[in-house]
């Protein structure tokens, strides 16, 4: 019987330490900017998910970029896509602000948030990328920026809902499953 409860002990912490835990950092308290240089307030979206998502205009994902406008367009109540310039994968991305903005509006009339360029990965990681990677930070899990077009959903309340590799489709049930019209 004392081994029994010793094991239901030890189960009960195993479950807990898998879990998620509370963040250490708000979402809404991370500065970023937009390819115009101005500040971009996360807080203005609180109450609306958020689709972060490393974009390169270089990369055999660019194409997604009609379904984060779709996904936009179709949930923009509920929720904002904020695509971050990232030219850490293959200098995929080596444009200006002025030359992304361009491609971007010309090539598939983006009308979502767009930041400056800025690492998602390494030592020069940007700390909304350090917190959307870093459990301790989001308390939800911890990850690694694999490639381009790898997505991080926030919900409304600012609580990492989950991330999602490039191959995932932005209209992916996977993803749109936790927006509501």
């Amino acid at each position: 019987m004392k081994h029994l409860l010793i094991l239901i002990i030890m189960f009960s912490l195993f479950n807990k330490s898998q879990s998620q835990t509370q963040p250490t950092q708000s979402i809404y308290d991370i500065d970023i900017n937009g390819l115009n240089g101005e500040k971009i307030n996360l807080s203005d979206y609180k109450g609306k998910h958020i689709l972060f998502v490393n974009v390169a205009s270089k990369c055999g994902f660019t194409g997604q970029y009609e379904d984060l406008q779709k996904l936009y367009d179709t949930y923009n109540g509920n929720l904002m896509v904020i695509g971050v310039p990232c030219n850490q994968f293959g200098g995929q991305e080596p444009g200006t602000a002025s030359d992304i903005q361009t491609f971007c509006q010309a090539n598939y009339g983006v009308t979502f948030v767009m930041t400056e360029k800025f690492d998602v990965k390494g030592d020069n990681q940007h700390p909304l990328y350090n917190w959307l990677t870093n459990q301790s930070l989001n308390g939800k899990s911890s990850s690694t920026v694999k490639w381009n077009f790898q997505k991080y959903l926030v919900d409304g309340h600012g609580d990492l809902v989950d991330y999602y590799f490039s191959v995932t489709n932005p209209m992916s049930g996977k993803i749109t499953k936790h927006l509501t019209l």
